[in-house]
């Protein structure tokens, strides 16, 4: 319940940008010094369920949202479910754009992205369309995901890689982008990374560690729900 999880204990503050820096500290102390921890028990986990779930709306528009369990963003091989991630979503010339999108002209809006808690990670996927076309791009949205570990090609690699360096340039002029970045860093890893360090491993994403890390954790056990006029047909698991 919200009582119970959303307290201040733990609570991260990160600031980015030209400020006066005893001037914050002593801000900072006059609003939060009478915080203080409550302590909790640890929050009990589960393991992801699959299966389809449907949510009846009177609509015209049908969404779509699919989910299969990964790796939380401490984990080794974050990076690497990032890249295959990427494949599939980062860019016009992503898969899901490409296919979805651009060949078939499913809908207007596809995508897939990863999200961390501190020791569970999952990939989450959406697409909104049209009532007529739901079960199509259900289909092709999830046979997607199937043929991702079939192999990542050296020039979806290269475009992906282009695009998150250009990014993280970009986070370094914006003060809120840099400091929602150090907060996640500190709340997962305890520690903020280096724009040094990011930019190393983006640079040691290769076909050959992405396709090994789909190898060992192909998108399966997907759990499908979807809202509109009527429930659609749905194939799990991996092939």
């Amino acid at each position: 319940n919200v009582q119970a999880s959303y307290e201040r204990g733990g609570g991260i503050l990160s600031v980015a940008g030209k400020l006066d820096w005893p001037r914050l500290l002593e801000q900072v102390t006059e609003l939060f010094d009478d915080w203080s921890a409550v302590p909790r028990e640890p929050l009990t986990t589960t393991s992801p369920l699959g299966g389809y779930e449907y949510i009846e709306f009177d609509s015209s528009q049908t969404q779509i949202a699919v989910a299969y369990p990964s790796v939380p963003y401490a984990h080794p091989d974050y990076f690497q479910a990032r890249g295959a991630v990427g494949i599939l979503s980062d860019g016009m010339s992503s898969r899901l754009f490409t296919e979805v999108r651009e060949k078939r002209g499913l809908c207007y809006t596809v995508y897939a992205s990863c999200h961390s808690l501190r020791d569970q990670g999952s990939v989450l996927c959406y697409a909104g369309t049209s009532t007529e076309r739901s079960q199509e791009t259900l289909d092709v949205l999830l046979a997607e995901l199937r043929r991702l570990p079939d192999g990542v090609e050296p020039a979806e690699l290269q475009r992906l890689k282009a695009r998150i360096k250009s990014s993280l340039i970009m986070q370094q002029e914006s003060s809120a982008s840099r400091s929602y970045a150090m907060a996640s860093d500190w709340y997962h890893l305890g520690r903020v990374l280096t724009m040094d360090e990011v930019s190393s491993r983006i640079d040691a994403l290769s076909c050959d560690t992405i396709n090994d890390y789909l190898r060992r954790n192909p998108p399966q056990d997907f759990c499908v729900v979807t809202l509109g006029e009527k429930p659609l047909e749905v194939q799990l698991g991996v092939s």
